[in-house]
């Protein structure tokens, strides 16, 4: 039937949930149902929930994001952040070249397609003349890209003002 978006308490986005396991946590008095799917309904007096919110706070530890070539990419649109393109294969690229201490973190890497970073090659992109189109940075965010795409791309359009400014 469909997935349920489930919020914290404080309207924070959580996860994304199987449509039997809300009206679970609906009946069991553990949440309340904000938004509903008009055509679908369980019985007669019960629609089906499309966003949840817990009544209790959840508290949930800061994890922050792996960098990973995965979660790289998806930051990044899959596009070279020097020249835009999609269709040239990526790699990584340092903005501190590793040879002047450059680190593996979240704020000095960024996605290239092999001719940029080739042209790049051990300046930084100033010296080079290729300015990024967006700075490297730390996503805000400890969901997984995957979760978030999921709530962002969701059928539902009422999740759209649930999970603003998540990335």
């Amino acid at each position: 039937m469909g997935q349920v978006l489930v919020l914290n308490a404080s309207y924070e986005p959580l996860n994304i949930t199987t449509w039997r396991r809300a009206m679970v946590m609906v009946l069991k008095g553990k949440a309340e149902g904000l938004e509903h799917d008009p055509t679908r309904t369980i019985r007669d007096d019960l629609l089906l929930p499309t966003v949840i919110r817990l009544r209790q706070f959840v508290r949930v530890p800061y994890r922050p994001l792996p960098l990973t070539r995965r979660n790289l990419f998806q930051r990044d649109g899959h596009r070279c952040q020097y020249c835009g393109t999609a269709k040239e294969p990526l790699s990584i690229d340092h903005v501190v070249p590793r040879s002047r201490g450059g680190r593996d973190t979240w704020d000095n890497v960024t996605t290239a397609c092999l001719p940029c970073n080739v042209r790049k090659g051990c300046r930084t992109p100033r010296e080079a003349g290729m300015p990024l189109r967006r700075e490297p940075h730390r996503p805000l965010s400890t969901l997984s890209f995957e979760a978030t795409r999921q709530m962002r791309g969701g059928r539902n359009g009422e999740w759209a003002k649930y999970v603003i400014g998540l990335t």
